[in-house]
C-alpha cells in the first residue's frame, strides 16, 4: 500500500515538473525475474526508475538509509522501503555477497531488480567499466537482462545532493539480453567479464556516453 501512495504522489508530481520521456517501455516483461541494469549518474535514478516503470522495481541501497532515529528517521525509512529499496550492509567485508545474494533472493522470487554495474555513481558523467555482479545474477538465475540508460537526471540533481531541480529526463529502455548460452557458467572469470561488457555496450548505446575502461571507484579516489 505504501508504494502504491508513494508512486501515486511522487508520480504526478515528476509527470507534472519533469515529463519525463520513456522509450521502450513495451520491453520490460509484465511478470516474471527480470534484471533492469544502467547508468548511474546521480542519487535520484533508482527513484525515476521506480515511477515509471509499471512493475515494482527493487534495488539495494546502504542501510543507513533506514536506520535513522526521531521522526525524520521514520519518513526517511518509509519513503525509501516504499520506493523499492532493500537495506544492505555494503561497507563490511561481505557486503558484495550480502548483495549479490539478495538479488537472487528477489530474482527467484519473480520480481524486477535494479542494478547498476558501475557499483557507484559516475564521478563526471562518462561510464564506467562494470563490475561482474551483474553477470553472476543472470547466470545463476536465467533471468533476462534489460538494460536501460538515465538521460539528464544529472542536471537534475547536479553531484547527486541538493534540491533537485528542473530539466529534461529521457528514460531509455533496451532490448532483452538473454545469455542462457552461458548456462553453468557462471564461474568462469571469462565469460563473467564477457556478459558483463556486452551489458554495458547495450547501455552505452543507450546512454550516449563516453566509456571509461576503469572502475568508477577508482577513477572517484584519483580525483
Amino acid at each position: 500500500m505504501s508504494r502504491i501512495v508513494l508512486k501515486a504522489i511522487l508520480g504526478f508530481v515528476m509527470r507534472v515538473l519533469y515529463r519525463p520521456k520513456v522509450e521502450g517501455m513495451e520491453r520490460i516483461p509484465a511478470t516474471g525475474p527480470v534484471i533492469m541494469a544502467g547508468n548511474h549518474v546521480t542519487f535520484i535514478d533508482s527513484l525515476f526508475l521506480s515511477l515509471v516503470v509499471k512493475r515494482p522495481v527493487y534495488f539495494i541501497g546502504k542501510d543507513e538509509y533506514v536506520t535513522g532515529t526521531g521522526i525524520k528517521g521514520r519518513l526517511m525509512a518509509w519513503f525509501f522501503t516504499s520506493a523499492g529499496m532493500i537495506p544492505v550492509d555494503r561497507d563490511g567485508g561481505h557486503g558484495g555477497v550480502a548483495a549479490l545474494m539478495t538479488g537472487r533472493r528477489v530474482l527467484e522470487e519473480g520480481k524486477a531488480f535494479g542494478i547498476y554495474p558501475e557499483g557507484t555513481r559516475s564521478p563526471d558523467g562518462r561510464l564506467y567499466r562494470g563490475r561482474t555482479g551483474i553477470a553472476r545474477l543472470a547466470l545463476m538465475t536465467g533471468a533476462p537482462v534489460i538494460p536501460f540508460a538515465m538521460i539528464g537526471t544529472d542536471k537534475v540533481q547536479p553531484g547527486g545532493k541538493g534540491v533537485p531541480r528542473i530539466a529534461p529526463v529521457t528514460i531509455r529502455f533496451g532490448e532483452a539480453l538473454d545469455f542462457s548460452r552461458y548456462d553453468g557458467m557462471d564461474r568462469d572469470r571469462y565469460v563473467l567479464r564477457a556478459v558483463t561488457d556486452e551489458v554495458m555496450s547495450e547501455v552505452m548505446e543507450l546512454s550516449g556516453q563516453e566509456y571509461v575502461d576503469m572502475y568508477a571507484t577508482k577513477a572517484r579516489a584519483a580525483a
